[in-house]
């Protein structure tokens, strides 16, 4: 076999996916049955659990918790991606027109730092430069635009907002890089020739450049549709409070919160499934929509 060193590689990935990607999967089986901890094994109280079949699915729909849920789910992911999707472009483009190279690598360092921190220290960030006394309040107040602090934690019509202008800072930088990738490809004398034709910097950026990204801008907002549910686990546990839960609260800290807060392992298995196929359906029609893209002209 001319391919069994490069298989030999491979095992370890194969390995690693059957032990934790697809084994794991025979926990699906506690959303149809009703699960207790007892003394034993997690296997033989599972697989000796009553079965209640899409009991628990049905009262996930039937009850309010639904639509708030799913509300906040989708309104965080799709704020989300109007705000941060065109700022990584900018910045690619705004980092190709800068001049300087000393300048120019300071500026891609700043914006890709903020990746590379942790979401625990982040929110802390967001927290403290949103908090009563912080700089987002000091300046309100410097502009004349409010005269008493607000509290932006505290009411849960900002959340989606802070939110998705959270995503954005943090991943800008570091999505931007893709872009400057595809500029970099762009042939220089296209540039050259619409210096020729009186085009300024402006004018290049707008039909040269932006006219070359399209292709990778639209397959990444393709691919960025595919996540429509993944609201992101970590930015709305850690901002989260009681105060804007009605607000905060999204499939995936909904089902953290039932399943290991309060017990009801079965009943967040089955909102963990439902959040799992209904992105599996919006993966197959994006994929299907990504191929019937690649297969037309690019412009």
């Amino acid at each position: 076999m001319e391919q069994r060193y490069l298989l030999l590689m491979l095992l370890p990935a194969i390995i690693w996916a059957v032990l934790f990607a697809y084994l794991p999967m025979a926990g699906l089986y506690m959303a149809f049955i009703n699960y207790q901890p007892m003394l034993g094994s997690f296997w033989t109280n599972m697989f000796h659990g009553e079965f209640v079949g899409l009991k628990w699915f049905d009262y996930f729909f039937s009850n309010g918790d639904f639509f708030i849920i799913m509300r906040n789910t989708l309104a965080s992911t799709l704020l989300t991606l109007i705000v941060s999707f065109p700022v990584p472009i900018l910045i690619a483009i705004a980092v190709n027109e800068i001049k300087g190279a000393a300048f120019k690598k300071t500026v891609q360092t700043v914006s890709y730092l903020p990746h590379f921190i942790s979401w625990v220290i982040a929110a802390n960030i967001i927290v403290t430069v949103l908090s009563s006394d912080g700089i987002v309040n000091d300046l309100l107040k410097w502009l004349h635009l409010t005269k008493d602090s607000i509290l932006f934690l505290q009411e849960g019509k900002y959340f989606w907002w802070i939110v998705a202008f959270g995503n954005t800072w943090k991943e800008m930088g570091y999505s931007s890089i893709i872009y400057l990738a595809a500029i970099s490809s762009i042939n220089l004398d296209l540039y050259e020739a619409a210096k020729v034709d009186g085009a300024g910097r402006f004018k290049q950026i707008l039909y040269v450049t932006l006219p070359h990204l399209k292709p990778t801008i639209v397959i990444l907002l393709i691919l960025s549709l595919g996540g429509v549910l993944n609201a992101g686990f970590d930015q709305h546990f850690l901002l989260s409070n009681g105060l804007n839960q009605d607000y905060s609260d999204v499939l995936s800290t909904y089902s953290f919160r039932y399943g290991l807060q309060n017990s009801m392992f079965s009943y967040a298995s089955a909102v963990g499934l439902f959040n799992s196929v209904v992105a599996f359906i919006i993966i197959v029609i994006v994929n299907s929509a990504s191929k019937r893209f690649n297969n037309q002209s690019l412009f």
